[in-house]
């Protein structure tokens, strides 16, 4: 309790910024309601990351970004490129939903069809709105934790550009450009980056780990928005990212006991693509807005072993290979009844395919998993200022799979700004559900009797404005309640479905709960000096009925977590920070027999501008060198320190 006291004496600098240099309540965002509104109206818990505050952050990777906000965790199998899951108020890690640039996007060939924050780079990145609590009524299936909405930079003028370039420990260089425009009628812009690191062991050296894992990451995005009319425009995207990453695994060569996890020569090439073609058609009185769009997403993953030849008799060292594919039609009218309602419905067919075998292990030929799921579905929401400043939100929706059926959710929100906008009571009801993955269906240990998992979240909080708008607190209570969790079954004691899958199978057995406090605070001391705070405590325990493992603590997600920092603007030129991330002890197995212990990680950072448009900065990272473990017998990084420049045009 004495660090987490001592985190609370300051937080992460891109929050204070969104608090307290600009009016948080005047703040537009558009996930909570897929039309933009001021947060003074939006009854669910909703942060928001604006440019600046991924600028100062000096982050490279985004999930590193989202770990230094309220209710958020994150893990990581080694060093940048690998694996990575991110929690949101305690759910799983494929119960959140992502979105990049109004595309959703997930890989329907994983075993969950989550989405991997692994190549995510904060490269193009602009904002991020991050809303947490159950939201399939608007998000549709895997919004149980929450959504967190990215959204890419647009150009500010007829002709313009930047490039940052930055290197650092660890052999890694980093590197973004991108160059764009905008007049009356026409707006374009393309990006690209390269990532590239020799990296660190997966397998932690303080268990025995010597091989470096060095990971590669490039990509690129572009954007084409022309308005045919006043009120007709057309919209067209895409963004594009592959890698190439080492990874150590469990059939190393030479390996004591045979099989451990250790040391080996495994790698993996990972290519992710979407696509967005939309057109919107506004009113003359501009009161309706319809919109109509496409989407478009593949990911395709491919893991190698030099050594399968030699360890599985395989001609093949392909061990693994995915292909996951969604299509998405959608419509969405947005309608502004009167000036104090709103209505929000739409519209969407979306269409999941998987393409996936382990060509090392199949000794009689190729054994492909290839198949699809569809939904249907269709949404409204309402929102209304029913007396002045109290907002009202509610909404439905219907969803039909092919396989499992239909399935309603629905949400309520209210916002209450009291006190001449100084303070604001929060408080949402949102119901969640995630569809069974194409794997769970239809591998050979599937079950096409599965029904979508469910959730009930809520939560209540106030948020107060004070010292001249210097001054920003919050609190929040959260809950979350999951049942028909999907989970494998794997026959050791008798169970029905044992009678047809003998080796197990996947089926609804499993319940969780979620609760906890989100607190913030951010002050403005002087117009140099900021400080802020936000620490959370996340109670997620397995709720199963009969389970061995009921009232245990769901792994990799620690109870307490807190974040920190100061930043001091100079008059000369001179920026500086210190930040502070705090974990508490957390569990790497649903046993709890294996622990993570807490850890503090201290970072420094330090920025110059030239001018209006150059930037020289540098950071410390882990500058205690603290070691620690996100994921068991996987590294982690110890001091490293970067430095780079940024050149705008």
């Amino acid at each position: 309790m004495k660090a987490i006291a001592a985190l609370c004496l300051v937080s992460a600098a891109q929050i204070a910024h969104a608090g307290t240099n600009e009016d948080s309540f005047d703040e537009i965002v558009v996930v909570a309601n897929r039309a933009p509104e001021p947060l003074s109206k939006v009854g669910n818990s909703v942060t928001v990351l604006n440019d600046d505050a991924i600028r100062q952050s000096q982050e490279v990777v985004v999930a590193e970004l989202l770990a230094q906000t309220p209710g958020i965790s994150f893990t990581r199998t080694g060093g940048v490129g690998q694996p990575t899951s991110v929690f949101i108020r305690g759910a799983e890690s494929d119960q959140t939903v992502v979105v990049i640039d109004g595309v959703q996007l997930n890989d329907p060939s994983t075993t969950g069809g989550g989405f991997d924050f692994a190549r995510l780079l904060t490269s193009d990145v602009s904002r991020i709105e991050i809303l947490r609590g159950a939201q399939s009524t608007l998000y549709g299936s895997q919004a149980i934790g929450g959504v967190i909405n990215i959204q890419t930079a647009e150009p500010k003028g007829p002709l313009g550009g930047g490039v940052t370039a930055e290197g650092g420990s660890n052999n890694t260089g980093y590197i973004t450009s991108n160059l764009g425009g905008k007049d009356d009628s026409l707006l374009w812009r393309l990006s690209g980056n390269w990532y590239g690191s020799s990296g660190i062991p997966a397998f932690d050296e303080r268990y025995g780990g010597t091989r470096l894992s060095a990971s590669q990451i490039g990509g690129g995005s572009g954007q084409l928005r022309y308005d045919l009319t006043p009120d007709l425009q057309v919209d067209v995207r895409g963004y594009y990212t592959q890698s190439r990453t080492d990874f150590d695994g469990y059939d190393t060569p030479n390996a004591k006991p045979p099989f451990s996890f250790g040391d080996d020569n495994e790698y993996g090439k990972t290519s992710q693509m979407l696509g967005y073609a939309g057109l919107t058609l506004k009113s003359p009185d501009r009161t309706l807005t319809n919109r109509v769009a496409f989407q478009y997403t593949n990911t395709e993953t491919r893991l190698f072993d030099p050594n399968a030849p030699a360890n599985l008799g395989s001609p093949s060292t392909e061990t693994f290979y995915g292909i996951g594919r969604n299509t998405r039609e959608e419509y969405q009218g947005t309608w502004e009844i009167t000036p104090r309602i709103q209505a929000v419905f739409g519209a969407q067919h979306e269409r999941s395919t998987i393409d996936t075998d382990s060509p090392a292990f199949d000794y009689s030929g190729p054994m492909p998993l290839r198949n699809f799921a569809t939904i249907d579905s269709g949404y409204a929401q309402l929102q209304g200022e029913v007396i002045t400043g109290l907002t009202l939100t509610a909404g439905g929706r219907y969803d039909k799979h092919d396989v499992y059926g239909g399935r309603s959710t629905g949400q309520f929100a209210a916002a209450w700004a009291l006190n001449d906008s100084h303070t604001v009571l929060r408080a949402s009801f949102g119901q969640g559900f995630k569809a069974p993955s194409l794997y769970q269906l239809y591998s050979n240990y599937g079950n096409k009797a599965l029904q979508p998992e469910l959730a009930n979240s809520w939560d209540a909080g106030v948020e107060q404005h004070g010292w001249d708008g210097r001054l920003v607190l919050s609190a929040t209570y959260f809950n979350l309640e999951s049942r028909d969790l999907i989970e494998f079954f794997d026959c050791t004691t008798p169970h029905p479905l044992c009678a047809t899958e003998p080796f197990g199978s996947y089926a609804n057995i499993a319940r969780a709960s979620a609760r906890g406090v989100e607190l913030q605070a951010a002050v403005n001391p002087s117009d140099q000096l900021t400080l802020s705070a936000n620490y959370t405590y996340t109670d997620a325990q397995d709720r199963s009925f009969g389970s061995p493992t009921r009232g245990n603590e769901l792994p990799r997600r620690p109870k307490s977590a807190a974040n920190a920092s100061a930043a001091y603007r100079w008059l000369s030129r001179w920026s500086t920070s210190v930040g502070a991330r705090y974990a508490g002890r957390s569990f790497d197995d649903a046993a709890n027999q294996i622990a993570l212990g807490g850890y503090v990680l201290v970072d420094l950072k330090i920025s110059y501008t030239l001018g209006d448009r150059i930037e020289l900065y540098g950071r410390v990272d882990n500058a205690t060198g603290k070691h620690y473990e996100t994921a068991y017998l996987y590294g982690t990084y110890g001091r490293v320190a970067f430095a780079g420049v940024r050149a705008a045009f």
